[in-house]
């Protein structure tokens, strides 16, 4: 299974990402040199929504898509889990 999520970040900026282990990336974003460069700074980070995919392209083409919205757009997709 690949997910598609996306975390908050202590500054409040969005990072979307893809992995198939949800729970290991959360921790390696937030306590490793795995996580992504560009929330090293920004930690500690908070998972805010997730999908899961069976397939690894079709999981990789919407991370795509969720990275070219708006902020204002990535924080809708958020609030329809709340």
């Amino acid at each position: 299974m690949y997910y598609v999520y996306i975390v908050r970040c202590k500054d409040e900026s969005l990072y979307t990402g893809v992995s198939t282990d949800i729970n290991r990336r959360i921790r390696q974003h937030n306590h490793s040199k795995y996580g992504a460069k560009s929330v090293r700074g920004k930690r500690p980070v908070k998972l805010v929504y997730k999908e899961s995919y069976r397939n690894k392209s079709k999981a990789y083409k919407r991370e795509k898509e969720i990275k070219g919205w708006t902020r204002e757009k990535k924080l809708e997709l958020i609030q329809c889990l709340h």
